[in-house]
């Protein structure tokens, strides 16, 4: 076994806790939180810090040096499917296991329209409102893009499970 590569993790909050410990005569480090199968898995449980990591990735992909398209003279409908393919995906990893909080969807909302006024080439000084960039560009709203597919994972469990009951 690597030892190298264990970490434990600590639960709830991380007062007194050392930064390592020795488990069978060898040191491990202790953390808060830590990236598997590209979520943040955190010690408080809560989702925040896999959609701040996910916005993150997504805002470093939108404004990436070689993603100059978002400012070219390309097609709104192109810019549109460019970002329905490339963009969405990254963001929504994952999203069906998200319970989001209030400040969670007030994240994502503000994440959402900046996507949108970028895509658009809105920027900050022009004034125009949230509901005319929606109309404008037909998106959905992203919080109601996880909410569908966080319910269309219970619809599965759903049928799934009627499936086993006995009759």
């Amino acid at each position: 076994m690597n030892w190298q590569k264990r970490k434990v993790q600590t639960l709830g909050s991380r007062v007194n806790v050392p930064s390592t410990v020795t488990v069978q005569g060898q040191h491990v480090t202790v953390v808060d939180q830590f990236v598997y199968l590209d979520s943040v898995i955190h010690s408080s449980t809560q989702i925040t810090p896999d959609i701040m990591r996910r916005s993150d990735i997504t805002l470093s992909a939108m404004q990436s040096p070689d993603n100059h398209f978002w400012k070219s003279r390309i097609s709104i409908p192109t810019k549109l499917k460019l970002y329905n393919t490339c963009i969405l995906p990254i963001f929504l990893y994952g999203s069906e296991c998200w319970a989001i909080t209030k400040v969670d969807a007030c994240r994502i909302d503000a994440l959402d329209q900046w996507r949108l006024r970028t895509l658009l080439g809105i920027r900050r000084h022009q004034f125009v409102c949230n509901e005319e960039v929606r109309r404008i560009t037909k998106q959905p709203n992203l919080r109601a893009i996880i909410q569908s597919r966080r319910l269309s994972i219970f619809g599965i469990l759903h049928v799934w499970m009627m499936k086993q009951m006995p009759r």
